[in-house]
């Protein structure tokens, strides 16, 4: 049972930096983008040009939240954080890789039909291409969250690199709603040593996820509800995505599983 310390749980730092373990460049979307500029990133898909062809770009052994330390209020955790805290029932609902001009509208009307708030990990490159869009979910209460530059795989870079990824992320956001992000999210899951100590420095809480039912492979609707509705617990943080790709599976799947999950007693907290 978790102790309701109305912080965060943390879970152990999922560093990866094995050359061998090198995960793809992010790839480009084919939704146009206006001015005639190159089009958004998205993540790369399992037979695509660009993926390692591995059955999934992010890892899937999450920390158990028992084995897990409590956040130090106001003070930016030093590992990712897996679980949040803040009472029985408590879950978070985080979504990916956008903004997008077609799926993140249609999310945030699924949001307000249910009166839930969630956090939004904006690759800042999409930003530049749909502020409106970025604004829109501000403006709505929900939590924008750093996710790189282009979603790249912070495990393959250099420390400046790093750094420059996050950072450029965070002046777009800034620039689009008028505040930098507090939290930042690593494509893939994939940190690094370098990637945590500039998310301390910066005062950045770092954020991962607990459980992932691939929407992002589109699997089907009812495997996105089921995987969801099968490994949510207390605490457990929720990744879908808004970007990236066709996410009309993503959508559906969310009208489906939210009053699910409320009606079961779980209640939403953004990061």
């Amino acid at each position: 049972m978790l102790i309701a310390s109305g912080g965060l749980m943390l879970g152990v730092a999922g560093v990866v930096g094995c050359a061998n373990q090198k995960l793809a460049a992010a790839t480009l979307d084919q939704t146009p983008a206006p001015g005639g500029r190159t089009s958004p990133r998205r993540s790369p898909q399992p037979g695509q040009a660009g993926s390692t062809g591995a059955a999934h770009p992010h890892p899937t052994a999450r920390p158990h939240p028992h084995s897990t330390a409590t956040a130090t209020d106001g003070t930016a955790p030093a590992k990712p954080v897996y679980y949040v805290d803040d009472g029985p029932m408590t879950i978070a609902l985080t979504i990916d890789d956008g903004p997008s001009p077609v799926y993140t509208p249609q999310i945030l009307q699924i949001l307000q039909k249910y009166h839930v708030t969630a956090s939004f990990s904006m690759v800042g490159e999409n930003v530049t291409y749909y502020p409106g869009v970025a604004r829109d979910v501000a403006d709505a209460g929900h939590v924008i969250v750093n996710h790189t530059w282009d979603h790249a795989n912070l495990a393959t870079l250099s420390q400046s690199r790093v750094r420059a990824e996050i950072a450029n992320a965070s002046d777009a956001i800034h620039t689009a709603v008028g505040r930098a992000p507090t939290i930042f999210r690593a494509p893939y899951g994939a940190w690094s040593r370098p990637t945590l100590e500039y998310c301390a420095s910066e005062n950045l809480m770092p954020l991962d996820w607990s459980v992932d039912p691939q929407d992002w492979a589109r699997p089907g609707v009812s495997k996105i509800v089921s995987n969801i509705m099968k490994n949510t617990q207390t605490g457990s943080i929720i990744l879908e995505h808004d970007g990236g790709g066709n996410r009309a599976e993503t959508v559906a799947a969310l009208k489906i599983a939210i009053p699910r999950l409320l009606d079961e007693g779980y209640r939403f907290k953004a990061v």
